[in-house]
């Protein structure tokens, strides 16, 4: 049996560490607050939300529309994998005009997806919890991108496909490649794997987007011109 006194030392020394503990925890939450310009969960919630928005909206602007992917070089669809050692033989067995049709229809199809991306965006923004937007806040320069990444991919992906598969429907995309992966397959010694040419698209144009809302994120991270609002300048001021 422990003796009162003993009692009383243990309870005194609890009490002490639980104290130093409030205290530890105080001290970051304000430490926190001042780098952050005393702004508030409530107050940092908001601006990333609205950071997202702004970077969302611009990155499906870029690439949904004409030209969105097929004239920037930076998510611009090639030829899928299987087809690119082929290029060079296909090109000089005058399948040029073909294959240059092929890449610009999918491109066209990314396009016609992207503005799908808009509204999922906006739905993860509102779901978005104070303990995500601080991650987001003290993670690197595309946190928030990889938060769309892992939030939304999916979603992304059932929306794009019917789309990307109608307007490459449309343009004969799917034709188009069964007939150079046929013309591939008849040159000797070349071999060509098949694939599924929608998956490869829609793939892609996720890829393209996601690199987009990246660039976008680093921006309103990095550059004063395009912290447009007085809460995105706070947060993200230096």
């Amino acid at each position: 049996m422990i003796p009162a006194k003993n009692k009383l030392t243990m309870g005194c020394r609890s009490v002490m560490v639980a104290v130093l503990a409030l205290l530890a925890a105080s001290a970051l939450l304000r430490a926190d607050a001042a780098n952050q310009g005393g702004l508030s969960d409530t107050q940092i919630s908001s601006g990333l939300k609205e950071a997202l928005r702004v970077g969302a909206t611009n990155a499906v602007k870029i690439v949904g529309r004409p030209d969105g992917y097929f004239k920037n070089e930076a998510v611009k669809i090639l030829l899928p994998k299987n087809l690119r050692p082929l290029e060079t033989g296909l090109r000089a067995v005058g399948y040029g005009p073909k294959i240059d049709a092929f890449v610009l229809s999918m491109n066209r199809a990314a396009e016609a997806a992207a503005p799908s991306a808009r509204q999922i965006f906006l739905n993860a923004i509102l779901s978005m919890s104070f303990d995500d937007a601080r991650k987001i806040l003290t993670g690197g320069d595309t946190a928030a991108t990889d938060y769309f990444k892992a939030k939304t991919t999916p979603q992304l992906t059932t929306a794009f496909r019917p789309i990307v598969k109608q307007t490459m429907a449309k343009n004969t995309v799917t034709q188009q490649y069964d007939a150079l992966t046929a013309q591939a397959k008849s040159i000797p010694f070349m071999k060509s794997e098949d694939l599924d040419i929608t998956d490869y698209v829609v793939s892609k144009a996720l890829d393209g987007l996601f690199y987009e809302l990246g660039q976008e994120e680093t921006k309103i991270r990095k550059d004063p011109a395009a912290q447009t609002t007085s809460l995105l300048k706070q947060i993200f001021g230096k």
